[in-house]
């Protein structure tokens, strides 16, 4: 079954018209980009999207995980990096060769 909305407009521009709706999907716009910052957190990379993520090269993401500059997470024999967690450390510029 299909409802169809008739919404009449009076007493505004088509270019006022236009304004609000554009607002609205800046404001919606803006919402979404806030949800996928402030969900970073719960962001998991594998070994290779993390090494593609700071486009280095494997082994010297494993020194830096042997080293402790960078944490990694264990599942099974699988190894996560937080997103979050490298982009933090990468902006205190902790990383060093």
């Amino acid at each position: 079954m299909m409802v169809s909305k008739t919404v009449e407009i009076t007493q505004i521009t088509v270019e006022e018209l236009a304004d609000k709706v554009a607002d609205k999907l800046l404001e919606k716009i803006k919402h979404y980009i806030d949800d996928l910052h402030s969900n970073d957190n719960d962001v998991y990379l594998t070994w290779t999207e993390t090494v593609d993520l700071l486009k280095i090269d494997s082994s010297t993401l494993w020194n830096w995980t042997n080293k402790g500059k960078v944490k990694c997470y264990g599942l099974g024999n699988r190894r996560y990096y937080n997103k979050k967690e490298i982009i933090d450390v990468l902006k205190k510029n902790q990383l060093r060769h």
